[in-house]
């Protein structure tokens, strides 16, 4: 089993589908809605498999700690500070992985991703 990784330090809970942390579908689609408040950061995570049926059934949901998605699936890292109303897709082909609007068709280019305080130049230095 790999190690858990806490990719971003305080980064709250979100809900996912049980598809997704069971490991049955891929991660697939992100929605940022308002918080509920506490730790709830807005993000929804679902996977490749969920139906409009599956998602409408409150009991394939699943309040989790956002780092634990982001270890089923490390893409998520990038888009931890996107805003309230962003609607995402990873997209997989040969080329890897990819983030995409999913309203406009767009890819999102890395330099918009979100990097953990910790991965940022410097962020060793303060150690040494």
């Amino acid at each position: 089993m790999a190690e858990y990784v806490e990719f971003i330090p305080h980064s709250g809970a979100c809900l996912a589908t049980k598809n997704v942390l069971e490991r049955r579908g891929k991660v697939r689609w992100m929605v940022r809605v308002p918080s509920t408040g506490g730790a709830d950061n807005g993000w929804q995570i679902m996977s490749h498999i969920d139906t409009g049926e599956y998602l409408n059934d409150k009991d394939n949901w699943q309040i989790v700690a956002f780092n634990d998605v982001c270890n089923i699936e490390p893409a998520l890292v990038g888009i931890y500070d996107f805003p309230v109303g962003s609607d995402l897709q990873v997209v997989r082909d040969e080329r890897g992985i990819s983030i995409y609007d999913t309203p406009t068709g767009r890819q999102i280019p890395v330099e918009e991703f979100y990097l953990p305080p910790q991965y940022r130049d410097g962020a060793q230095r303060k150690e040494d």
